[in-house]
């Protein structure tokens, strides 16, 4: 049974949908995991649910002070647990290998560091931290590890592998782990580029396999109805049998597109899939498709895969998206990456139809029938997203990064100018906004950012983490 929270805030949804007054402050929360870190930070996308909402205040829209911590490494992951401590999951520039950091929650400064063996470039950016705030990753030796944060006797603070499951008996030499979440029964559901899913017992040393022969180039989720996988055909619902090894539910085909589009790093949707919903915040699942001109996003419901929605979005010339959508009650929001301009893709990601696009950006939100019978676009804005916004359903308000041209906005280059948005959830109205940096060392090249207490935003960008606090 859910905690008590979870089951009052998904009763107050309810009455709220029935009364017609439901907005994204009054969503039922995602299930909490019990195998995550407290605090709504512990994953990528906040949850293990990827709804990309965060329990926490953001910096609201007033002054705020901002620092860089210059790592040398590209960023993606920002993590952080019941302690407070963020932990910061990077590619070095240099060496291309994953470096993990322990980051100084008032300052932003690094307080160790350990690197991990190098792995592809998705390698360890879907990690998490687990329920004892220890960082759960796949590195380049083929292992599951844990690792642990402590201070030592004389008061220094190390990170240190506490455990080891190793999964080279089950994941083929050349393929590698590009998501991990945990169960409901703290098993580690882990998904590879080659689209073998499987479930690791840890404690027992057992792995267990199936393969849905269809390449994964997102992250997957995790709710009390099961595990959700997007592959570059499909939506997946599975479930683990007594024996631990994932079966299919239902699988669900998406309109895939003719090819890659610009902004994107994969054939195919974009998106880690979003469980959400009214009532228990898990009852529905969202991803975007890759239609072309324009793309569709799609709801489906998780019991029996109904669809509740599938509407065109953003621009109706050109659109795409590299992100997860936000759900929230019965609001979805999604962001076009189409035409952002990445330094490079994934091996065998394939050529982009057309080879660039301008980055027009745009961020739309969705509201579903409160029947769950259909859907409609609440608002529309023209917003440049550079990172994967999150919804604060604390404070009702959308926080992301807007790139911006210098000379010309619909023109991006080195010199863009970077600042971090404040944006009504209700309205799509800009209500914020904070300079953050100008110049390629900012580029938050769709990262997403996580919140701590206190209003604390922690940011990644292409050469470190950048902190966000209210003055």
């Amino acid at each position: 049974m859910p905690p008590r929270s979870t089951r009052v805030l998904a009763l107050a949804a309810a009455l709220a949908a029935v009364l017609g007054t439901a907005g994204p402050a009054r969503a039922a929360a995602p299930p909490a995991n019990p195998y995550l870190a407290a605090g709504g930070a512990g994953a990528m996308h906040g949850d293990t649910a990827s709804s990309d909402t965060t329990p926490r205040s953001g910096p609201g829209t007033g002054p705020a002070a901002v620092h860089r911590t210059a790592l040398q490494a590209a960023c993606p992951t920002v993590l952080a647990g019941s302690d407070g401590y963020p932990v910061a999951v990077c590619t070095g520039i240099f060496d291309r290998a994953p470096h993990v950091h322990l980051l100084d929650p008032a300052t932003g400064a690094s307080l160790t560091e350990l690197t991990l063996a190098k792995s592809s470039v998705l390698g360890g950016i879907y990690s998490y931290l687990d329920e004892r705030d220890r960082l759960v990753v796949a590195d380049g030796s083929g292992d599951l590890l844990r690792i642990a944060h402590t201070r030592t006797a004389a008061g220094a603070w190390r990170l240190h592998v506490v455990e080891r499951t190793p999964l080279t008996g089950a994941v083929a030499p050349g393929d590698s782990v590009v998501g991990l979440s945990p169960d409901w029964r703290g098993r580690v559901w882990f998904a590879t580029g080659r689209g073998l899913v499987g479930t690791v017992d840890t404690a027992a040393k057992t792995v267990r396999t199936a393969d849905l022969g269809e390449a994964v180039a997102n992250s997957l989720s995790t709710a009390p109805e099961g595990t959700a996988v997007t592959t570059d055909h499909a939506l997946y619902l599975l479930r683990a049998g007594a024996d631990g090894v994932p079966r299919v539910v239902w699988r669900r085909a998406y309109d895939r597109g003719p090819a890659r589009k610009p902004g994107q790093l994969s054939h195919g949707t974009g998106a880690t899939p979003t469980f959400f919903g009214p009532r228990s915040g898990s009852e529905y699942l969202a991803i975007t498709d890759n239609a072309a001109p324009q793309e569709h996003l799609l709801v489906v419901s998780t019991e029996d895969n109904r669809t509740v929605c599938r509407i065109p979005v953003l621009d109706p010339d050109g659109s795409g998206t590299e992100n997860s959508p936000i759900g929230a009650g019965t609001s979805v929001y999604v962001a076009s990456t189409y035409g952002y301009p990445y330094p490079a893709v994934p091996d065998g990601a394939g050529p982009a139809d057309p080879a660039k696009a301008p980055f027009t950006g745009g961020l739309t939100r969705i509201d579903l029938d409160p029947d769950g019978g259909g859907c409609a676009v609440r608002w529309d804005a023209r917003i440049r997203s550079a990172a994967v916004p999150k919804l604060s359903v604390a404070d009702g308000t959308l926080y992301t990064v807007e790139r911006t041209g210098v000379l010309d906005p619909s023109r991006t280059g080195i010199l863009d100018r970077y600042d971090f948005l404040a944006v009504d959830a209700e309205t799509g109205r800009v209500a914020g906004r904070r300079h953050l940096g100008t110049g390629f060392l900012f580029d938050t090249l769709q990262m997403a950012g996580n919140a701590t207490p206190g209003g604390v935003w922690w940011q990644g960008t292409v050469t470190g983490v950048v902190r966000i606090a209210p003055r």
